[in-house]
């Protein structure tokens, strides 16, 4: 929910609803960590979350940060009717947008270049309100590989399938997608500010 004061827009979270989304991601990534490291994946969901917000993203889109990797990572389509039913549709047609699989086994999916330059096509198509999650998304996992490469050098590129050239393409191309079309959102600038520090490093 938005309310505008001052000409400002002010975002009011229903902690219960959003509590709801919370522990439903907490619940489908349980056992989940984030690649090569022992931290819970549940702490990319709710820096995604906190991203959105601060760029002016509302409640539904929140949640949908929330739980935007449910689909993809722990059932597919039976995911999202659960997610139509506890939390709405509109919450639900953007976490299919930002999934690039919907296979009920998420380790079973198309290869991993042909998946990532569909994911780039249906993003072009799809709704501002899309493109201010998927970019958040996009922006913490880059804000993540610089602080790790930071620490550990190129051994951190050992995570990915495709390496380094594959991580810089992917995140490149949709950089230039979100630049086009949500060029205000802060997720944009600070995502070319991550991309320089990863290829000069």
């Amino acid at each position: 929910m938005t309310s505008t004061t001052d000409s400002k827009t002010t975002t009011t979270i229903d902690s219960q609803r959003f509590g709801r989304a919370a522990a439903r991601a907490a619940q489908w990534h349980a056992t989940q960590k984030r690649k090569g490291s022992e931290t819970p994946y549940l702490s990319h969901l709710l820096g995604v979350a906190s991203l959105v917000l601060e760029d002016g993203g509302d409640e539904d889109q929140a949640i949908a940060a929330l739980l935007h990797d449910a689909a993809e990572d722990a059932g597919g389509e039976r995911i999202l009717t659960l997610i139509t039913q506890e939390f709405g549709e509109r919450v639900a047609s953007i976490v299919r947008a930002c999934s690039d699989s919907l296979t009920e086994d998420a380790e079973v999916k198309a290869p991993w270049r042909e998946r990532k330059e569909d994911a780039i096509v249906h993003l072009r198509e799809s709704p501002d309100e899309v493109l201010v999650v998927a970019a958040a998304d996009k922006l913490h996992n880059l804000r993540t590989t610089v602080v790790d490469h930071a620490a550990i050098g190129d051994e951190v590129w050992e995570r990915f399938k495709t390496g380094r050239e594959g991580f810089l393409w992917y995140h490149e191309q949709l950089h230039e997608l979100f630049a086009e079309r949500i060029p205000a959102s802060r997720s944009v600038a600070a995502m070319a500010e991550g991309l320089e520090v990863l290829r000069s490093g």
